[in-house]
């Protein structure tokens, strides 16, 4: 089931793509976050009170540490898709799994320490009254300096992900739109954050409408601060409209992918739900193309497939590189 629940949420998340794309022609950025929230905060608390789920939480600061990081990258979302192609803000907000890889690969190749094993006074040779252990300081050297290269693949596949960025970003630089590139690209370091902070919200029993209710009121106090910072537009109840949905399809989507990551109990269940993530992709490349008429290069296409490959693949290797990590850093 927690397969489904993340395709769902993926084509919610899509879907609330296009209700943004049109909503910022009239709203600001600040102003799409502040009545996301707002309306996700009424449907969350209703969700939660038909459920008798309690909105009283003991761990207040996991909330605020998430609503900060997912309100940052929901802005920088929310920016892209208003001045980029919405396959193209999709794309770059779903590198999450990449940025991940990212993180494992810097974080093993700082804690790495060549000389560690082979220092001391024994380091040249076995100690007095005993025999070297089966290859010796020499072979434990070696491991030592060898460990790093256990991420190649790793490195590989995060390079290639950033790769896929320039493809992709390349017909954006031409149109003068590097600032709203970058900006999409922040989206996807950020959602690489939140998720993390979700998983680690399930595993100390926090349930879902109450980790996406205080994520709605973030969002919320965020937007309200934006706007009172950049102005608030000239009303208009038309374009209006597509304000509810985004708001209703981003609570609905929120709660679905938070169910999926809480109700993957295994690795191999979590690593299918982290790749079926990618199915956002495709559906916002067939409403960009559908939709509004984008006219995507096939260096685009080629980039927005290598993007997904590698993030399939970076999701897989970190596992296998670091498969402690994700439970620590979670």
């Amino acid at each position: 089931m927690q397969a489904l629940w993340m395709v769902v949420a993926s084509l919610l998340f899509a879907t609330m793509g296009v209700c943004v794309k049109f909503a910022s022609e009239y709203f600001t950025s600040s102003e799409l976050v502040f009545y996301r929230g707002l309306i996700g905060m009424a449907f969350m608390a209703a969700l939660a009170r038909s459920r008798g789920t309690s909105l009283r939480t003991t761990v207040p600061g996991m909330h605020a540490w998430r609503s900060l990081i997912g309100v940052v990258s929901l802005g920088a979302w929310f920016y892209a898709i208003a001045k980029l192609p919405l396959a193209t803000a999709m794309t770059l907000n779903y590198m999450s799994s990449v940025w991940i890889a990212a993180f494992l690969v810097g974080g093993a190749l700082l804690a790495w320490n060549p000389l560690k094993p082979g220092t001391g006074p024994n380091a040249a040779g076995p100690p007095q009254g005993g025999s070297a252990p089966p290859g010796g300081s020499a072979a434990r050297k070696a491991a030592s300096v060898g460990a790093p290269f256990l991420q190649g693949p790793l490195v590989l596949t995060v390079l290639a992900g950033f790769a896929g960025v320039v493809m992709m970003l390349r017909p954006t630089i031409e149109q003068n739109q590097i600032f709203a590139g970058l900006i999409g690209l922040l989206s996807g370091l950020g959602a690489a954050f939140a998720y993390m902070q979700v998983m680690a919200l399930a595993r100390v029993g926090e349930p879902e409408s109450r980790t996406v209710f205080y994520f709605a009121v973030g969002s919320a106090i965020a937007g309200a601060l934006g706007m009172a910072l950049t102005g608030v537009s000239q009303w208009h109840w038309m374009p209006a409209l597509w304000l509810l949905p985004v708001g209703v399809l981003a609570s609905l989507g929120q709660l679905c992918m938070t169910r999926a990551y809480s109700h993957a109990k295994t690795p191999g269940g979590t690593l299918l739900v982290a790749n079926l993530q990618y199915s956002g992709i495709v559906f916002g490349a067939v409403y960009s193309v559908v939709l509004f008429g984008d006219h995507i290069q096939w260096i685009g296409w080629l980039g927005m497939a290598l993007i997904v490959l590698s993030g399939i693949a970076a999701t897989v290797l970190r596992t296998r590189a670091a498969p402690n990590a994700p439970a620590e850093e979670h």
